[in-house]
């Protein structure tokens, strides 16, 4: 792939279930894969890394199709890179994507005697008393996707905060000619990510006068959940032109009930989605355009990073840097982030082109 790609879409990852109602996998962790190196950490083959640690994956939830290519093995996710470095990894979580069914995970893992947490975080501050008691034990924390800024050592962001907000904007802009009633399908009210891209979203919307945001509904990333919701927007406001959803659950389904409704041809859906699940609803316009990065390289550079900070390679200091395998160097920025790449716009002339 070409290098002006590469930070975004590495290498396509192997095939994602685009269904969003994939069947939920117990938070038991049961997807779990061990190296066959000690327990006790030692020199690991990449440099002076540990090997042997106990890291565990803990998504919003399981049985989302996003951190399932996030995670696994098989798609080159996070445990795929943990593998690699000779580490024990686990992927735990609850099947709903609250803090009520993901802290219970946590606090197996802290007990089980992780020597570090790469967590999706569901709530900035209802999951701060766990990370913090994690920490608090010398265990490393490492948010991606969705950060808990005042409880981690690290977070793994997919992309520039600001440029997935005012790039939604911009790209449904483009589509409904910069007028008309818009709405946003977003995944959990409490969900960091979520709420911060809405925030430039709001600011980006200055730009454009003639466009209204008229409501923000939660699907709660619940396939049926994020299609009540946008039933629910097409019948309150029938004038509505145009649906942003920031997540991979909201905007299949926003795109599905707009396909299937008398709205197809008059409400343009677009946000963060997967090229697979997306495909069908590029094809008849429903969807022009959307964007996203590869989940599978979000997880493996988390992966790289939690390792990095565990073995005491990196700090969180700005400036400080390491390699993630295949994906290349990485710097740690302000905030003590670490940045994926840019994200990257899918329409008819390149979807083709990806399979995951």
């Amino acid at each position: 792939m070409r290098r002006s790609m590469k930070r975004a879409l590495w290498a396509p990852a192997v095939l994602l279930v685009a269904s969003a109602t994939l069947a939920a996998c117990s938070s038991s962790g049961s997807g779990s894969t061990s190296s066959s190196a000690s327990a006790s950490s030692g020199s690991g083959a990449s440099g002076s890394l540990k090997t042997g640690l106990k890291v565990f994956i803990i998504p919003k939830n399981l049985g989302n199709p996003y951190f399932t290519t996030a995670d696994s093995v098989k798609s080159g996710g996070a445990m795929a890179a943990l593998q690699t470095l000779g580490e024990s990894a686990t992927e735990t979580s609850g099947t709903a994507a609250t803090p009520s069914s993901q802290i219970p995970a946590l606090q197996a893992a802290i007990t089980k005697g992780a020597n570090a947490l790469i967590v999706s975080a569901t709530d900035p501050n209802a999951l701060c008393p766990t990370l913090k008691a994690a920490m608090a034990k010398g265990i490393t924390v490492v948010t991606y996707d969705s950060d808990a800024p005042a409880c981690r050592n690290l977070f793994v962001n997919q992309a520039s905060t600001a440029q997935i907000g005012t790039s939604e904007v911009d790209l449904l802009a483009k589509e409904i000619h910069s007028s008309g009633q818009i709405a946003i399908v977003s995944a959990a009210a409490s969900a960091t990510n979520q709420n911060q891209w809405i925030s430039y979203m709001k600011q980006e919307l200055k730009k454009y006068p003639k466009m209204k945001l008229v409501s923000t509904v939660y699907g709660n990333d619940d396939p049926t959940t994020a299609t009540q919701v946008t039933q629910g927007l097409l019948q309150h406001y029938p004038d509505l032109k145009g649906i942003i959803s920031p997540t991979t659950v909201g905007i299949l389904a926003a795109a599905q009930v707009v396909s299937s409704s008398k709205y197809k041809g008059k409400v343009i859906v677009t946000g963060l989605g997967t090229p697979d699940s997306m495909k069908k609803y590029v094809a008849n316009g429903v969807t022009p355009a959307f964007e996203l990065w590869n989940p599978a390289d979000l997880g493996y550079l988390a992966a790289y990073a939690a390792v990095n900070y565990a073995s005491k390679k990196i700090t969180n200091a700005s400036g400080q840097s390491f390699t993630a395998g295949k994906l290349g160097k990485f710097t740690v920025g302000s905030d003590d982030s670490i940045l994926l790449g840019p994200p990257f716009v899918f329409n008819k002339s390149n979807i083709s082109n990806f399979n995951f």
